[in-house]
């Protein structure tokens, strides 16, 4: 009996001891309070703050005390096994929660050391401070966390404000006056580019050759107005037969690259003065949408202000694409959807006719409105006029009714038994 008793207890109690003991820490002996708080960092091996200590799984690892706690757990009962390995796990326990709550606290001390680097590099224009006034030496490490973030969104949005001026720098100064003249809300490409490359071959002309030195007075004459084309061709032929022909040349060159150079300019001032008119004249559009609208009328029609705000956003506010590639607002949105993309051509012809003769469909609307009520008026009268025709007729039915009973008489039976 001692025997098997002895056996039972050392099979179960080495069982219990390899599960408790097997190996390092994972996650599944992590023991976390049931109120722990679920946006709270888990405890793990690498948030403790003392280094863990591993010795327990050290195979080679055995003193006296385990030798004794072996042999006293081999003489034990049950009982007392299974309350010595609970204490055990209890005191686990107790030990993870007290680490937890020191992990917890760490973010709202003061980082020492780090204050010292920081402000060098402040000094250096390597990091931008925040505009508060709370001192390096009591930043947290969720405040250090917020500014390295911070500073390094300023340098992407930093990076995003110069490269398309340094892409634009980069660029040939052709192609800037074209960015410019796009920006500026220009259409005209074809144009523009022609300009420029008619610039750009009169820049290129070369002096020394005879051929560009015709076509230099040639292009001079011409854009001064000398006169016809025959005159211009005679001059060029008598300063030829001079042997003045270069000298002409170096004379109107220097003129004709500053006319080309002006032709370029006053595109572009053209196209800036006209994006200028367009501004003004968008800002003369709003003002009037909403002098129009700020009453809470349109007309002698009362609107409420849900209506008043829909109708001035759809018309100042380009929010919708459009088929020609630019935004556009509602009153372009909605005349483009029915007439494109869900067709409504009965819709849209009504809105063509309000817009091209709104007195003429305020009318016929108003006459429609005219003959449903003057209908609805007839429909009333003859529905009164039918009850109150079948009363009346209904009386004169009684009355010839009594008429006839009156008038109705029943032959009296022969009585053989009646006396003349």
């Amino acid at each position: 009996m001692s025997t098997q008793s002895v056996e039972t207890k050392v099979e179960q109690v080495d069982i219990n001891l390899d599960e408790l003991f097997d190996g390092t820490a994972s996650a599944s002996s992590v023991t976390v309070p049931a109120d722990q708080d679920k946006d709270a960092k888990k405890v793990n091996i690498f948030s403790k703050e003392t280094p863990a200590d591993f010795s327990f799984a050290d195979p080679s690892f055995k003193d006296d005390d385990d030798d004794a706690e072996k042999e006293k757990t081999s003489t034990s009962s049950p009982e007392a096994s299974k309350k010595e390995a609970g204490e055990l796990l209890d005191s686990l326990t107790d030990d993870e929660s007290d680490e937890e709550e020191k992990v917890e606290t760490r973010g709202r001390k003061p980082i020492s050391g780090i204050a010292d680097v920081f402000n060098k590099l402040v000094k250096e224009d390597k990091i931008v401070p925040f505009d508060d006034d709370k001192s390096f030496e009591e930043y947290t490490a969720k405040d250090w966390e917020e500014l390295i973030e911070a500073n390094l969104e300023e340098r992407a949005n930093q990076v995003r404000r110069e490269t398309p001026k340094q892409f634009f720098e980069a660029l040939p100064q052709e192609l800037q006056i074209a960015a410019h003249y796009v920006a500026n809300g220009g259409q005209d490409l074809k144009g523009l580019f022609a300009t420029l490359a008619y610039a750009e071959e009169t820049k290129e002309l070369d002096i020394s050759s005879e051929r560009d030195q015709e076509i230099i007075i040639r292009d001079y004459l011409k854009a001064t107005g000398y006169g016809t084309a025959e005159e211009i061709e005679e001059e060029i032929e008598i300063w030829k037969d001079l042997g003045k022909l270069e000298q002409q040349a170096n004379k109107f060159k220097p003129k004709l690259d500053k006319m080309q150079e002006q032709l370029v300019a006053r595109k572009l001032e053209e196209q800036e003065m006209r994006k200028k008119q367009q501004e003004q004249a968008s800002q003369q559009y709003m003002q009037n949408v909403y002098e129009t609208l700020k009453d809470g009328a349109l007309g002698d029609v009362k609107i409420d202000r849900k209506t008043q705000n829909m109708l001035y956003n759809g018309l100042v506010q380009p929010n919708y694409p459009s088929v020609s590639g630019r935004n556009t607002n509602l009153l372009g949105h909605l005349l483009e959807k029915y007439q494109f993309v869900e067709p409504n051509y009965t819709l849209i012809s009504e809105a063509l006719w309000l817009l091209s003769d709104p007195d003429g469909y305020k009318a016929k609307i108003m006459e429609k409105g005219s003959q449903k009520a003057v209908e609805a008026t007839v429909r009333k009268l003859k529905t009164e006029q039918a009850s109150s025709g079948g009363s009346s007729l209904g009386v004169d039915k009684t009355e010839e009714t009594d008429r006839a009973i009156n008038k109705r008489k029943i032959q009296r039976p022969n009585n053989i038994f009646k006396r003349f």
